[in-house]
Parts: structure tokens; C-alpha cells; sequence
């Protein structure tokens, strides 16, 4: 097959193509993805969940047989008229659990005790200093884990280390974890009445979009912290930030956020023509968010390890070398 592949990292491109040599492959930039040329002779296209896939972007593409994303989420990709066009799309079911899961408590353990301002209040003034410094023990507060797939049960299971009690909240309850890793389902709104801290590890879709928005932000614990390493649009920005204006959240460590393809680019997302109000309001509050004293909020950055990066090149080197094949693995499409 010709392979087009959308890979910025040096290194990813030297695995990539050491990997495929019995295809020809080219790499793309994003600008090409999203551009106006047509690249007729493609059969597969290789991105990563920063590169938006298209109706468009299909149409530039006419010989596509296969889309491979080199992450678990494809809501980036126009899954609907890729099976309408009978394009195959493949993902990484599972590579980063507890490189996740790590990720999550590492944002809790920075919020809980205030490790960026302690450092910073060194570095900067050179204060040895504990005054207004005090934190938050995890041990016997209450972890309240939104979604128990791979990641989510991985969470769970550190959470338990710390001593922490767990509940969760998922649409497909898998009652045999409750005895085998030590946590209870409950409703999601008893989740949010009872959550000391809220860690979000649902994929997105259109039954998570906005589950946490301005109708049930009100049912959050008083106090509570919220984690997302999940999706953006999982929660409704404007209910984060009155959340946190209202003393309803204490604080938010979050690795992803909604419209964050415009906090790479906010001139094209302001100078575009087909911009929402919406989105510009969003991108107002991802400001908010970002200066806000109690919220840490990172560059989608959270599966960034060489070990993670390396499990997801080979599950993408494996479904490739399937689409070639004409046998799909991991076909998203259904």
C-alpha cells in the first residue's frame, strides 16, 4: 500500500518506517492533511488525535481503504462517512493504562500539595518558607473514578495504595471488579455528591458530552478536585468555571481541554470564517483556566512516555500491516 502518515517526532518516523518497508511511505505535515491538495494514490493515512479527519479531508483522500489513529479516542475522525465510503478505522485499544493512570495522580499529588507554588516560591524569591503552603492527605478521602475500562481500573488500584476510599460511576458495570480491586458503582449522582476527587476516564461520544455541565455541577461535593485525562468535552468549560468561581471545585488538574486544537493555533481559530461564538467563548475560559490559581491544566500530554509511545507504534505498525492485508484489526467502524 502507499501509507501517509502525519508524524511530526523524528523518532516515531524512524520507527514507522523501519517498521513498514514493505509499503511506501510518505509523511505528511498537518497543514497537508488539512490543505487543498488531493492525494489520490493514498490507500492508508496514518494520524495522531490532533489531526481532524474529515469529510473533507475524505474527499482529498478518494482511495483510501483504511484510517489508522495512533491513539485510543477517534473522535477525530469522521467515523460515520468513513464507513459510508467502506474506509476501515483501526485504533490503540489499549497501551497506556498506568501511563495514564500515573499521569492522573501526578496532577492530584501537584494540587493536593501544592507542589508547583512550593517550587515556584523558591525558585522565584528563594523563600524557605511553609506559610500558606499546607496540603491534603489522600488517605482516607474518597476517589470517585468516572469510567472502569483499562485506564479507570488501573486508577482504582492506586488509588487503593494511597489508602483512598473508591467508588464508580460506568454505563457497563462489571460487578466482579467491585470484590476483585476493592471499590462500589454507584449512581452518577451520588459519584458527585460524595467525590473528594473526581477523575474522568470515559471515552468521549455523544452520551458523554457534557456529563458534567451547569445542571449537575451543583451536586458536586463542596471542596471537591477534578481530574480529567480524559476528553475535553466531557465537561461543559463554562459549568468548570463557574464550578470553580463558586467554591464548588477546589481545583481541576486537567490534561485536556474543549477547543483545545485552537490553543495550537488561536489566530486560525479567531480569523476563521465558520467560527462559533461558542468556540471563541471557550477559548476564553481555557484562558481562564489556565491563569487560574488552583488549576493545572497540560498540553494533552498525559500518554508521554517512551514506553507508552512504543506500545502504541507497534499496535499502529500491526494495523497497518493488517489494512494491507485486507483483515482490519481493531476496526472502529463496526
Amino acid at each position: 500500500m502507499k501509507v501517509a502518515i502525519q508524524c511530526d517526532d523524528a523518532w516515531e518516523r524512524e520507527y514507522l518506517e523501519t517498521h513498514l518497508t514493505a509499503h511506501e511511505v510518505v509523511f505528511l505535515s498537518p497543514e497537508d492533511v488539512a490543505g487543498d491538495v488531493v492525494f489520490a494514490d493514498v490507500q492508508c493515512l496514518c494520524v495522531f488525535i490532533k489531526t481532524p479527519v474529515t469529510k473533507a479531508v475524505l474527499d482529498r483522500f478518494p482511495g483510501l481503504t483504511g484510517i489508522v489513529t495512533r491513539s485510543t479516542g477517534y473522535d477525530h475522525i469522521d467515523v460515520v462517512a468513513a464507513r459510508t465510503r467502506n474506509i476501515a478505522v483501526a485504533n490503540v485499544p489499549a497501551y497506556g493504562e498506568n501511563t495514564i493512570a500515573e499521569y492522573a495522580f501526578a496532577l492530584l499529588l501537584a494540587l493536593t500539595r501544592q507542589v508547583y507554588d512550593t517550587y515556584e516560591r523558591v525558585r522565584e524569591s528563594g523563600a524557605w518558607t511553609t506559610q500558606g503552603l499546607g496540603g491534603m492527605d489522600l488517605k482516607g478521602k474518597k476517589m470517585g473514578v468516572v469510567g472502569t475500562g483499562h485506564t479507570g481500573q488501573h486508577v482504582v488500584r492506586i488509588a487503593r495504595g494511597f489508602g483512598m476510599d473508591v467508588i464508580a460511576y460506568d454505563v457497563c458495570e462489571r460487578k466482579e471488579l467491585e470484590g476483585e480491586l476493592g471499590f462500589m458503582y454507584v449512581t452518577f449522582e451520588d459519584l458527585l455528591a460524595q467525590s473528594d476527587v473526581l477523575s474522568l476516564h470515559a471515552p468521549y461520544n455523544k452520551h458523554t458530552h457534557h456529563m458534567l455541565h451547569q445542571g449537575n455541577v451543583p451536586q458536586l461535593k463542596q471542596g471537591a478536585i477534578l481530574i480529567n485525562t480524559a476528553r475535553g468535552g466531557l465537561v461543559e468549560t463554562k459549568a468548570l468555571v463557574r464550578a470553580l468561581k463558586d467554591g464548588a471545585l477546589h481545583g481541576a488538574g486537567l490534561d485536556v481541554l474543549e477547543e483545545e486544537g485552537g490553543m495550537t493555533d488561536p489566530a486560525a481559530l479567531v480569523l476563521g470564517d465558520d467560527v462559533s461564538c461558542e468556540s471563541l467563548q471557550v477559548m476564553l475560559a481555557n484562558q481562564y483556566l489556565i491563569d487560574h490559581p488552583r488549576v493545572l491544566v497540560m498540553p494533552h500530554n498525559a500518554f508521554n512516555t517512551r514506553e507508552a509511545r512504543e506500545r502504541i507504534l507497534a499496535t499502529t505498525v500491526a494495523n497497518i500491516t493488517a489494512m494491507g492485508q485486507g483483515t482490519p484489526l481493531n476496526d472502529v467502524t463496526g
